[in-house]
């Protein structure tokens, strides 16, 4: 068989999977603290017909190595954090981090490890406690639970993740403060959906620390607003038509080896 036509199928499916890619990115561009994600290719072990030969310095030349290539794979996909745009919301519980960082939060007391997430549209629910959309508890300093005080008339939150409680006798209680935790390699994250981000061994090797916000390298925090997409909806088009066009090329490899194939075939009539 003809190695062109296995390359075309391995170029086929690494288009295949940009398109994917891409489709997801743009199913996701008013997706709150989502972030985008981009296919990287590389050549597979080309087959070497003949090696690399030195010249003898007096009448014989060098030869350069006679190499083919037997196609592509997928090198990576990553996860770029860049930041997205903001979007004002004058809602006190919506959360944007303006730097580095993520909040965390979890499913329950029973939890370790928290959950990780850009996704700043808080709540406050029954039990006055500080939650997500999909009731996930958001985590303090020490990345416990946050629960407001049973007689809290009004809430503010400081840039530096301090929550400001006025209360029903005119005192204010300002002693809880949200937490913000930094990964060394957020790349390394792995999504579990929810706009979620689980640790691996690759995003940090030390425990989280979670630290006060617009400290230590921390972002701060901007109520009243929102962290949107960071997709631009531009460039993954633009990449879409590169992949479709790719695609259809492998496809044509495809063929034109069928055909070769066919005029060998009936070389015997």
């Amino acid at each position: 068989m003809l190695r062109s036509m296995y390359s075309g199928v391995s170029g086929m499916k690494g288009f295949q999977t940009k398109l994917d890619v891409i489709g997801n990115n743009i199913a996701n561009v008013n997706t709150t603290g989502f972030k985008s994600s981009r296919v990287m290719f590389k050549d597979i072990l080309s087959q070497t017909s003949s090696g690399a030969s030195a010249p003898d310095g007096t009448t014989t030349a060098g030869q350069n190595a006679k190499q083919v290539g037997l196609g592509v794979s997928v090198s990576s996909i990553d996860t770029l954090h860049l930041p997205g745009s903001a979007m004002t919301t004058n809602n006190p519980t919506d959360l944007r981090i303006n730097g580095d960082g993520f909040f965390l939060v979890k499913m329950n007391d029973a939890q370790e490890v928290p959950y990780l997430t850009r996704a700043g549209d808080f709540h406050i629910d029954a039990n006055r406690n500080l939650v997500t959309s999909d009731g996930f508890f958001v985590g303090n300093l020490d990345g416990d639970p946050i629960t407001l005080e049973d007689n809290v008339t009004a809430v503010s939150i400081s840039q530096d993740g301090t929550i400001v409680q006025q209360l029903e006798d005119g005192t204010v209680n300002n002693g809880t403060q949200i937490g913000i935790a930094r990964v060394t390699n957020p790349e390394g994250l792995e999504k579990i959906g929810g706009s979620l981000y689980r640790t691996t061994v690759n995003s940090n090797i030390d425990e989280l620390e979670p630290g006060a916000a617009n400290s230590e390298g921390r972002g701060a925090i901007i109520a009243g607003q929102l962290e949107m997409s960071n997709v631009d909806l531009t460039g993954e088009f633009t990449e879409m038509i590169v992949a479709q066009r790719g695609f259809q090329a492998n496809s044509r490899i495809i063929t034109t080896s069928d055909e070769v194939l066919q005029e060998v075939v009936n070389l015997k009539r």
